[in-house]
């Protein structure tokens, strides 16, 4: 009774408020960006700013909200001056995605609250994926979006092995030895960089029922939400989907998360260069945790004892794999346009 009541309670609430929304176009768009943002950043934290609250567990919840809201306030708002009044870095600039909905079916304002349930299952969702292929108009789009994801993932599995078979034994050494003073505010800059090359990416996911320029007025309400709601989010320590994070190798250590971070953003930064396709940043985070996770039991154990790392990349995987499935099964059934040209 007690986890019926503190896990479908809010979604079954939340999923009557969208049944009676979604003929109201305004209403709709404004409900589904509030669940998105909250739902996609506490589902995407165990890829920005997990490992940066597992190694600052010591420090207040509210230092660590100031530093990355104002992180956050800052990228979003030269993407909405520079881009005039896109807050997505052109991430919806792409046809199939360049026009805002006029119109909501329930499912598409449900969208968010599924996502919303699967996150407190800990199931690492590609947010990208379930949130953009529910009001996508081309299945052209989705298909370049999966394309480029999986081409992340298997780019970061192979880096993460490279770099941990080559650092593993130095970690390994000093282990047991307090980190220098300087891994702290190296740590703070890397998961910076991380959160803001993050938003770039991700900001699509949150504002593709959004207008595509947004006055000055829209533009502070979706700031102060996504502000607010982060405050929250570091209150309750990631929530539990933090656990996808915290069950790693010594992730908690400050050196090995700002190596995880600063690789992170390196990749995130590179696939956003390349082009401006969408991306699903966590389909690129699993593959580099599970090819950090491979590496470092095969340099730490003679036999090759790398079973322990082989399940937990399986699990992940299939954590992720239940979610794209589930995210391409919505939009299936949300949007007509895509099953004709899919099936077509």
């Amino acid at each position: 009774m007690k986890f019926i009541k503190s896990d479908l309670l809010i979604p079954f609430i939340l999923s009557i408020v969208c049944f009676f929304a979604y003929p109201y176009p305004e209403v709709a768009m404004w409900l589904v960006f509030f669940l998105a943002s909250y739902s996609a950043i506490a589902n995407d934290s165990i890829q920005t700013i997990g490992t940066f609250i597992a190694s600052n567990a010591d420090k207040k919840w509210y230092y660590l909200w100031i530093y990355m809201g104002s992180i956050f306030l800052i990228t979003v708002t030269y993407s909405w001056i520079n881009y005039g009044g896109d807050i997505s870095y052109e991430r919806l600039a792409s046809k199939g995605l360049n026009e805002a909905p006029q119109q909501f079916k329930f499912l598409q304002v449900f969208a968010p609250v599924v996502l919303l349930i699967l996150t407190r299952f800990r199931m690492p969702v590609s947010t990208s994926i379930l949130l953009l292929s529910a009001f996508a108009t081309q299945a052209s789009s989705i298909t370049s979006i999966l394309q480029k994801s999986f081409f992340g993932y298997f780019i970061a599995f192979a880096l993460a092995i490279i770099v941990w078979l080559l650092t593993t034994n130095l970690f390994e050494k000093y282990k047991n030895h307090k980190p220098s003073k300087l891994w702290l505010p190296l740590q703070w800059i890397s998961s910076g960089a991380l959160w803001s090359t993050w938003i770039m990416q991700d900001m699509a996911n949150v504002a593709v029922v959004l207008p595509r320029s947004l006055t000055l007025d829209q533009f502070l309400v979706v700031s102060s939400f996504i502000f607010f709601g982060l405050g929250l989010l570091f209150y309750l320590r990631g929530d539990r989907i933090q656990k996808i994070v915290t069950e790693k190798t010594d992730i908690i250590d400050v050196r090995a998360a700002t190596v995880v971070d600063f690789i992170y953003a390196c990749l995130l930064y590179y696939l956003k260069v390349i082009s401006t396709i969408p991306i699903s940043t966590t389909w690129v985070f699993i593959g580099l945790l599970g090819g950090r996770e491979l590496a470092i039991n095969i340099k730490l154990y003679s036999k090759g004892n790398y079973i322990k790392a082989l399940k937990m990349i399986s699990k992940d995987a299939l954590y992720a794999g239940i979610g794209l499935a589930v995210s391409l099964a919505l939009a299936l059934s949300i949007n007509e346009n895509m099953r004709d040209q899919l099936f077509n």
